[in-house]
């Protein structure tokens, strides 16, 4: 059993990190600073998209019925293990390859893909993290991370180590280095203040033991919906309790809760053209203005998208990204909508 963040953390938590914030501008722009040398996808990898999504259906593994779930509030603390080498190469819950040395994570709830800030609560180091997997099965740990995120966070000498984990909307730079697989600027220490009240929390959690390698796969049912979750074959066994559970189709997150850019709100037809987004009405509206573009917001209306189309087809929609391409906006990309 898990203990949620009191709101009183929270509003803490959000007092200790107003001083570092500021306008968030999600678009990538001729301007831009590219990514770190070295960047790339793993060898072997399928495309990494944070669209669709997805909520998938509930899941049973063992004697344990698991039901993801979207929730913007996300912040828990518990225990973290990683899972590494081991598994490279194998699929991950949403269809990606797992990269042991990319920053992501496995949750047994969240949607996929998700972002979350992970604090070490012994340092206080906090980093960001892309969550594209399920699990631990073990329920005495609340996350589990790769091995790249658990040596960026410190914490890769330990079988187990305390963390707070809440759910995040980083913007599109941040989103776009995860998914190549280099880390994220890690955030700033989490206040001795916030650490103590959170240390308490995960006092009152049984400590778990560390996770032993090369155990039996657990037993997995799949669930009564016949969504197409399933068990697929893994190297070995390890932290990651032995194999991968695939989501099934789900259901699209609603779209004022989905991360980033990737939601095509607001326009009639299948397809648009994404150039960037602002949590600045103005400044989208000076973009748009400047290259015949419309603007479209959130379901929140805190993030403003500068968009071409709708296009009927993927093929005229192709003629609107060498249009915004010419211009400079090497960022830009196809969206589809939700149908």
């Amino acid at each position: 059993m898990k203990y949620a963040v009191k709101f009183a953390i929270l509003s803490t938590a959000t007092l200790a990190l107003a001083g570092c914030s500021g306008s968030r501008d999600f678009g990538q722009f001729p301007d831009s600073v590219p990514p770190p040398s070295g960047v790339g996808k793993p060898a072997g990898s399928t495309a990494v998209s944070d669209y669709p999504q997805k909520i998938g259906d509930p899941y049973k593994v063992g004697s344990m019925t698991y039901t993801p779930e979207d929730v913007p509030s996300y912040d828990e603390v518990g225990y973290a293990s990683w899972y590494g080498e081991e598994l490279s190469g194998n699929q991950t819950a949403n269809g990606e390859i797992y990269n042991p040395q990319g920053i992501s994570a496995a949750h047994k709830t969240l949607p996929l893909p998700s972002y979350v800030e992970v604090t070490a609560l012994d340092t206080g180091r906090t980093i960001l993290v892309r969550v594209n997997d399920r699990g631990p099965f073990a329920n005495d740990r609340l996350i589990d991370l790769s091995h790249g995120a658990a040596k960026q966070l410190g914490i890769d000498q330990n079988g187990v180590s305390g963390v707070r984990v809440r759910k995040v909307n980083p913007n599109e730079q941040e989103r776009a280095v995860l998914r190549m697989g280099a880390p994220a600027t890690e955030r700033i220490v989490t206040p001795d203040s916030l650490l103590s009240i959170l240390r308490k929390n995960l006092a009152k959690l049984p400590k778990p033991t560390a996770p032993i390698r090369q155990t039996a796969a657990p037993s997995y049912s799949p669930p009564a919906t016949g969504s197409g979750n399933r068990p697929a074959p893994s190297k070995a066994a390890g932290t990651r309790d032995g194999r991968f559970i695939v989501e099934g189709p789900g259901r699209p997150v609603a779209a004022e809760n989905s991360i980033g850019d990737n939601y095509v709100g607001g326009l009639a037809g299948s397809y648009a053209v994404q150039i960037a987004a602002f949590s600045d009405k103005s400044r989208a509206d000076i973009l748009a203005k400047k290259i015949g573009a419309r603007v479209i917001p959130d379901g929140t209306r805190t993030i403003w998208r500068v968009r071409y189309g709708p296009y009927a087809t993927e093929r005229e929609a192709q003629a609107g990204l060498a249009q915004a391409q010419q211009r400079g906006y090497s960022g830009a990309r196809i969206l589809q909508a939700d149908k």
